[in-house]
């Protein structure tokens, strides 16, 4: 029996030897994409604008170099409390050429979509969030983008106004 142990050390040791680079190479990968995953680089696009057969994406500094950042404190029905800033939707769209589209659609990466009307935009002030705290959204914190009714927050919490339109982690915006 003491034969077969130290015959499997032997076996053992030059073939954990040969393992260690790419188990160490695996480990780095993963630890980076879980890092990447965490964080969200400025440069990087999050959105895709798309009208028609024409795709455009966007990064986090695209979207709020198109108006001024706006903040409002508030508490999101999902969860996430805090300092919640962001680009008015209307400035986004009307910078991008959308102002007049008759149906803006928003789509969420689980697939949930909700739709505004040029109607339905004009009656609230859409904020198309892009920070909390001062941070970018996380995956974790419903982001990296979000779509919310900052005249409605409390309202939406009390269960007097619904949030239908609200609508988080969103990934497209497509407009006809």
């Amino acid at each position: 029996m003491l034969s077969h142990l130290s015959s499997c050390r032997r076996l053992t040791r030059p073939f954990l030897s040969s393992l260690r680079r790419p188990l160490l190479g695996l480990c780095l990968l993963l630890a980076m994409g879980a890092h990447a995953a965490d964080g969200i680089a400025p440069h990087d696009p999050v959105l895709t604008l798309t009208q028609g057969s024409d795709h455009q994406g966007f990064s986090l500094e695209a979207i709020e170099a198109t108006d001024d950042l706006h903040h409002v404190q508030m508490q999101h029905p999902e969860g996430p409390e805090g300092r919640f800033s962001g680009v008015w939707l209307n400035a986004f769209l009307a910078e991008n050429g959308l102002a007049d589209a008759r149906r803006v659609r928003f789509i969420a990466d689980d697939g949930y979509t909700t739709f505004l009307t040029p109607a339905q935009r004009q009656e609230k002030a859409y904020l198309l969030a892009t920070r909390l705290d001062g941070e970018p959204i996380g995956v974790d914190r419903l982001g990296p983008l979000m779509l919310v009714v900052p005249e409605d927050a409390e309202a939406v919490l009390e269960g007097t106004v619904p949030m239908n339109r609200w609508i988080w982690a969103i990934e497209e915006i497509r407009a006809r």
